[in-house]
């Protein structure tokens, strides 16, 4: 099965931020923050109620981002990000409807898996890269770098404890495609309005190395 790939955005930085709003106004300047430190690729998780409009307004009024809904968990929250602008889902898990409703999604989407055999299965469904989730607890960069031979075709973007001490273990492997984080946008530094420090933090992430180079 051919679905739409995530791979092209997802190979622009090495991180793709993983970001909770709390504030809407903070959507934009966050935003503009992250882009200008070079990490166009932003993941907003489902989490909080103003995160479908955090996606609308990110999608509308910043320039270099492309903007996605997380924590995509049921078929609601698809059509609701497609209609809010998103431009590639990303889910925690995959359940059978969940992966039926996926199949029929008309962009990228990153489905999560936590093992060999759900990776296999999104293979087989036609998924490129996958989310693994999560990523220190089920494993780490020891279980992708142990799945790359029986699963040479399939990249991940691995996400959860992963932050600047570990990143570069998982950049070192040649089926990670980025790693996801939320250590480039503190939860403090958003409250303070600190978004030069989200900046900061972004240009060192951009600048991280990875071992092999997607097309």
């Amino acid at each position: 099965m051919s679905l739409p790939s995530p791979l092209a955005f997802v190979a622009k930085a090495p991180v793709v931020p993983v970001v909770v709003i709390e504030r809407l106004e903070d959507a934009v300047p966050l935003a503009r923050a992250l882009v200008e430190g070079g990490l166009p690729l932003i993941e907003v998780t489902l989490r909080t109620p103003v995160a479908l409009e955090a996606v609308r307004l990110i999608s509308a009024e910043v320039e270099g981002a492309i903007v996605g809904a997380g924590t995509v968990i049921e078929r609601a929250q698809i059509e609701a990000s497609l209609e809010a602008g998103a431009t590639f889902l990303v889910s925690p898990g995959t359940t059978p409807d969940l992966l039926a409703a996926f199949t029929e999604t008309p962009i990228p989407v990153m489905a999560g898996c936590a093992s060999a055999s759900e990776a296999m299965r999104l293979a087989e469904l036609g998924f490129e890269v996958l989310k693994f989730f999560p990523a220190e607890a089920s494993g780490g960069a020891a279980f992708l770098k142990s799945i790359a031979g029986p699963l040479p075709q399939l990249r991940f973007c691995p996400t959860g404890g992963i932050g600047p001490y570990n990143a570069p273990d998982y950049l070192a492997l040649p089926n990670v495609v980025a790693v996801g984080g939320s250590w480039v946008e503190p939860a403090d530094a958003i409250r303070a309005g600190d978004f030069g420090k989200v900046r900061d933090l972004a240009k060192a992430a951009a600048a991280l190395k990875r071992a092999a180079t997607f097309a």
